[in-house]
C-alpha cells in the first residue's frame, strides 16, 4: 500500500506522539510560568540578575576583604606581641609625669608576659601528654589486635576497635583535602576579617521593587552616618564600631524607616543638624530625609522617602464629590509621609496653623471647615481678619460669618469667644444634669437636639491681627487660653490661622496648649516652634526645610497621628478663577442639613444661661468652712474650686475689691494676710440689715423728707475753726480703713508701718 493511500486510522496513531509532546510541551511552559510569578521566585531572580550585573565590583570589595583581613590580623598578632596597649597606657603616663601609673604599667606588662609563658608552658605539657596517651593507646591497640582475634574480643573492645577504623578511614579521606580546606577557611576568615563592620547584608540581596534608586539599608545608612563629620561618630567608626540598628530598615509606606542607637558622645539633635549632609549622603533631596529624636536622645529616628514620592499634590479630596463626616471620627485632612489618608481630629482638638504666605494654611482651615459643614449636627462660625474671600462659599452653612480689617470684625471675634465661653459654661451645667455625670460631649449627646451639646467649630483666619490688636488683643488672648484649655470637652472647637507665627503675635499660652500644631513653609526656628511646640526645630521636626513653591501645599504636623510628627501633603479644594469646587460642597451640605431637620441658626448661650448672680461674699464664708482664720491666698484657690467659671480669672486684687466693698479688713500675721469668719459673719449681717432698710424706705415712698421738693435756700456751713492747723494723734478717716494697711497712720504724713507722731491714736493691731 501506497504512502498516501494509508488509511485514516494510522494517521492518528502515527502523530499521537507528536501531539502529546505539544500538550506537555505547554503544560511545561505554564508551569515555568506559574512558577517564574511567584513572589519568591520573582525576588530571586532579580537577585541574581543584580549580583551579575554587579560580579565584577563584587569580586573587587571580596579582594579588598581579603587583603584588609590579612592586615588587620598582622596588627592584632603584632599589638599582642608587643604589649602595645599597655605599652601605650606607660607611654602616655610618662608623658604626663604620673610616675605611679608607669610603673603600674610597666608591673602589668611583666605580668602579663609571665602569665603568657606560664599559659605556654602549661598548652605545652597537656600537649605532650595528650600525644604521648594516644600513641600509647593506639600501639596497645595495634599489638593487641596482632596477637588474638578481633571476633573473640568482648563487645566493648570491638566497639573501640570499629571507632578506631572510623577515625582512620576518616582521616584518610579528608587529609588529601585537607591543604585545599584549610586554604579556603583562611580565604573566607580573612574575608570576613577584612568586610565592612556595618550591620546587613546589602551586597548580598536586592530590593523587591522596581525602583532600585530608591533602596536603604543599614550599610548605607551606616556609611551615611560615617561621614556626616561628627567627631565622636568619626572615632566610633575609625575604632571598628558597628551601629545598633533597634529598628531594621524596613519599608515604611512611601520610604524606608529605621531607629539607630547611637554611640556614646552622639545625640540625634546632632545627626539632626547635618540633615543636608545626610540626604546629600544618601542621595536624597533635603525634604526626603527626616532624622529626629527618638524616646531617648541616643536614639535616632530616621525616614527616607522613596525618590520622587513627595514631589506630587495629595489628589483630589475624598469628599469632594460625595459623602458626608462625623466629626468625631476626623476629617480627611491629606497624605502623611507614607501615603495613607490622615483624617484629622477635631473632636477634643484645637488647631494652630501657620506658614509663608501662599503656602496653603488658608487653604487647609477651609478643608477642615468643609469638612465640619458635612456633619449635619456641627455649628460653624468664621471670622476672617483680612479682606479675603476664601471663605465666602460657605456663608450659607455658617452661623457666624465676618470678614474684613475694621475694628468691627475683630469686636464681633471677642464677642464670639465671650458666647463660647458662656456656652461653655451652660454645656457643663447640661452635662452634670444628665445620668452618670458624663466628662465629655458624645457622639450618642451630640445627637440630641434638645440638649444642645452639638459640636461647635469656630475658624479665626489672620488672628494674629485680633491677638495683637491694641484694644482687644490682650482679652482675645486670655478667652482663646481659656477656651482651648477648657472648652474641648464641651464639643468646642477652635481653630486658628497665621501668616505671622512670631512670639508677639501668639501667646505662648496657646502653642503650649493646641493639640494639633501645622507647619507649613517658615522662616526660622522661632516660627517653627511657634506653631509646632517649643523644641521641636530641636528634635529635627523642622518646617524651615520646606521650599517656599516647590513644597507648596505641603506641611509639617504635630498631633494629627500617634506619632511624634506627620509630613502632610495637604489637600486643596479649589476656589479661584475658573474653577469652583466648594460651593457643590457647600450646597450638599445644606442638604444634608436639611436632611436631619436641623438650621443654621447660631447658638445663643445669653439666653440659655439663667443663673443667679454670684453671692461673692456668701462664697466667701462658705469657702472658709468655719476655720478660724484663713490666708488670702488660700481663699483665692478654694474659690477657684468652688467656681471656676467665676473665680478662675480672679487675683489678689479682685479679691481686695470685693472685701472693700464690704467692709472687711484682712489682718497681716508674720507677714501674711488672713480674714477671719467673725469680719465676713458680721459683714453679711450688715449687708442683711441695710437690705432690710432699704427695702422699708422704699416702701415709705415720699413720705419722709421734703416730699420731693428742694429747698429754696442751701445753707452755707462755716468751716471749722481748726481748719489748716495741724491735728495730733492718727485720724479716723478713709486711710485708716485701707484694708492693705489695716490700722497704718493715715494723713498724718508718717511713712507706711512707722509709729504715729503722736501719743494716741486708734491703730489696730493684727
Amino acid at each position: 500500500m501506497e504512502a498516501g493511500d494509508r488509511p485514516d486510522s494510522v494517521v492518528p496513531q502515527q502523530e499521537k506522539p507528536s501531539r502529546v509532546r505539544h500538550v506537555v510541551g505547554r503544560k511545561i511552559v505554564t508551569a515555568v510560568k506559574v512558577i517564574g510569578a511567584n513572589d519568591h521566585v520573582a525576588r530571586a531572580r532579580s537577585v541574581l540578575g543584580y549580583r551579575l550585573r554587579k560580579a565584577p565590583r563584587d569580586v573587587l570589595r571580596l579582594l579588598w576583604f581579603f587583603v584588609r583581613g590579612v592586615g588587620r590580623w598582622i596588627a592584632t598578632g603584632w599589638r599582642w606581641a608587643s604589649y602595645a596597649d599597655l605599652r601605650s597606657d606607660a607611654r602616655a603616663a610618662r608623658l604626663a609625669g604620673d610616675v605611679e601609673a608607669r610603673r603600674t604599667a610597666q608591673e602589668l606588662i611583666r605580668a602579663d608576659a609571665k602569665a603568657r609563658w606560664a599559659k605556654a608552658g602549661l598548652f605545652l605539657r597537656r600537649t605532650v601528654i595528650t600525644t604521648a596517651v594516644v600513641i600509647v593507646l593506639v600501639v596497645l591497640l595495634a599489638l593487641m589486635e596482632m596477637v588474638f582475634d578481633r571476633a573473640g574480643m568482648p563487645g566493648w573492645l570491638q566497639a573501640v576497635y570499629d571507632v578506631r577504623d572510623a577515625i582512620g578511614t576518616a582521616v584518610a579521606a579528608v587529609w588529601p583535602w585537607l591543604p585545599t580546606i584549610g586554604l579556603l577557611s583562611m580565604l573566607v576568615a580573612a574575608v570576613w576579617e577584612g568586610r565592612d563592620r556595618t550591620p546587613g547584608a546589602g551586597w548580598l540581596t536586592r530590593p523587591d521593587r522596581d525602583d532600585a534608586d530608591s533602596w536603604v539599608d543599614e550599610r548605607m545608612i551606616s556609611k551615611a552616618l560615617a561621614h556626616l563629620g561628627i567627631a565622636p561618630l568619626n572615632a566610633f567608626f575609625k575604632d571598628g564600631g558597628e551601629l545598633v540598628y533597634t529598628v531594621p530598615a524596613r519599608k515604611d509606606g512611601d520610604g524606608t524607616y529605621t531607629q539607630v542607637r547611637l554611640p556614646l558622645g552622639v545625640t540625634a539633635a546632632m545627626v539632626a543638624d547635618r540633615r543636608r549632609v545626610l540626604a546629600a549622603n544618601l542621595g536624597r533631596a533635603s525634604l526626603e530625609t527626616w532624622p529626629t529624636t527618638g524616646a531617648e536622645e541616643s536614639l535616632l529616628d530616621l525616614w527616607i522617602a522613596d525618590k520622587g514620592t513627595l514631589s506630587g499634590g495629595a489628589g483630589d479630596w475624598p469628599l469632594l464629590t460625595e459623602g458626608t463626616v462625623d466629626l468625631f471620627n476626623g476629617v480627611p485632612f491629606g497624605l502623611s509621609q507614607r501615603g495613607v489618608i490622615i483624617n484629622a481630629p477635631l473632636i477634643e482638638s484645637n488647631w494652630l496653623i501657620g506658614g509663608r504666605p501662599g503656602q496653603g494654611k488658608t487653604s487647609a482651615m477651609r478643608v477642615l471647615m468643609l469638612g465640619a459643614c458635612l456633619d449635619p449636627t456641627v455649628e460653624a462660625w468664621a471670622y476672617i481678619l483680612g479682606e479675603s474671600p476664601d471663605f465666602a462659599p460657605l456663608k450659607p452653612r455658617l452661623a457666624r460669618y465676618r470678614m474684613g480689617l475694621d475694628d468691627s470684625v475683630v469686636a464681633d471675634a471677642v464677642q464670639a469667644l465671650e458666647d463660647l465661653l458662656k456656652e461653655m459654661e451652660r454645656r457643663g451645667k447640661v452635662l452634670s444634669a444628665q445620668p452618670g455625670q458624663p466628662p465629655k460631649v458624645s457622639r450618642k449627646l451630640a445627637d440630641r437636639p434638645g440638649l444642645g451639646l452639638h459640636p461647635i467649630v469656630l475658624g479665626i483666619d489672620e488672628c494674629h491681627e485680633l491677638f495683637m490688636h491694641p484694644r482687644y488683643g490682650k482679652l482675645a488672648a486670655e478667652l482663646c487660653v481659656r477656651l482651648i484649655k477648657r472648652g474641648r470637652k464641651y464639643g468646642i472647637i477652635l481653630l486658628l490661622a497665621t501668616q505671622s507665627p512670631t512670639r508677639d503675635s501668639i501667646p505662648k499660652e496657646i502653642t503650649r496648649n493646641v493639640s494639633v500644631g501645622v507647619a507649613y513653609s517658615v522662616a526660622d526656628h522661632v516660627a517653627n516652634d511657634g506653631l509646632l511646640g517649643a523644641g521641636r526645630y530641636r528634635a529635627g521636626v523642622r518646617a524651615t526645610e520646606l521650599r517656599t513653591k516647590t513644597d507648596r501645599g505641603t506641611c509639617v504636623a504635630v498631633g494629627v497621628s500617634d506619632s511624634a510628627w506627620e509630613l502632610v501633603r495637604s489637600y486643596y479644594v479649589a476656589y479661584e478663577d475658573g474653577r469652583d469646587d466648594v460651593t457643590m460642597i457647600v450646597a450638599r451640605a445644606m442638604a444634608a442639613l436639611a436632611e436631619h431637620g436641623r438650621t443654621v441658626a447660631a447658638t445663643d448661650p445669653t439666653g440659655e444661661i439663667e443663673a443667679a448672680p454670684v453671692d461673692h461674699l456668701a462664697d466667701i464664708a462658705h469657702v472658709i468652712n468655719g476655720e478660724p482664720r484663713l490666708r488670702t491666698q488660700t481663699v483665692l484657690s478654694r474659690l477657684a474650686g468652688h467656681n471656676p467659671g467665676e473665680y478662675e480669672p480672679w487675683t489678689a486684687r479682685d479679691l481686695r475689691a470685693v472685701i472693700r466693698e464690704h467692709g472687711i479688713r484682712p489682718r497681716k500675721v508674720r507677714g501674711h494676710w488672713y480674714l477671719y469668719p467673725n469680719d465676713v459673719a458680721h459683714a453679711i449681717t450688715r449687708r442683711a440689715a441695710h437690705h432690710e432698710d432699704d427695702t422699708a424706705g422704699d416702701a415709705a415712698g415720699e413720705a419722709r423728707g421734703n416730699g420731693g421738693t428742694f429747698p429754696t435756700t442751701i445753707p452755707q456751713p462755716n468751716p471749722p475753726l481748726d481748719l489748716g492747723k495741724p491735728r495730733r494723734g492718727t485720724q479716723n478717716g478713709a486711710a485708716a480703713d485701707d484694708p492693705e494697711n489695716p490700722g497704718n497712720p493715715g494723713s498724718d504724713g508718717t511713712a507706711d508701718g512707722s509709729l504715729p507722731r503722736g501719743g494716741g491714736g486708734d491703730q489696730q493691731t493684727p
